[in-house]
């Protein structure tokens, strides 16, 4: 028996009428589908199979993570030590920190006294509170209320 190479045997399995070119490309497609496109589809099922694992096994991961938080977490008294400011003589208003309240205006002439007003109306130190307008307003009027 003769060794025929793959060539020389899709050479002789076309030896037909020119006009039956759908035939041809059957045979093809049934020739080339067992060693090209079978191993290819089961290459890239194995993969989508394998990462379909990894995320089922995330989603288990963060449930587990999330009830653990849920059920075990700290209270907010026992994660931060905060006590009220108490009023030292001797420091005065330094116990308390620098705090800077910044009010956006965009022409808006109803809420510009009342949103002002409501900054300069916290209780903090004077000394420690700065109060910034960020004015874009278009209209002149509007423009000289915030001077």
């Amino acid at each position: 028996m003769k060794n025929f190479s793959k060539l020389a045997f899709l050479v002789e399995s076309f030896t037909g009428t020119s006009n039956d070119i759908v035939g041809q490309i059957k045979e093809i497609w049934t020739q080339l589908k067992a060693p090209l496109v079978v191993p290819l589809l089961t290459t890239l099922l194995t993969i989508c199979l394998v990462m379909s694992i990894m995320l089922f096994i995330e989603r288990v991961y963060m449930g587990l993570v999330t009830g653990y938080i849920k059920l075990f977490r700290k209270t907010t008294e026992k994660r931060y030590k905060f006590e009220s400011f108490k009023d030292d003589i001797e420091l005065g208003s330094s116990a308390y920190p620098l705090v800077l309240v910044q009010v956006p205006m965009f022409n808006e002439k109803e809420v510009y006294e009342l949103s002002i007003g409501a900054a300069c109306g916290l209780s903090w130190p004077a000394d420690r509170i700065v109060i910034q307008v960020l004015d874009d307003s278009t209209d002149p009027i509007i423009k000289y209320m915030s001077i």
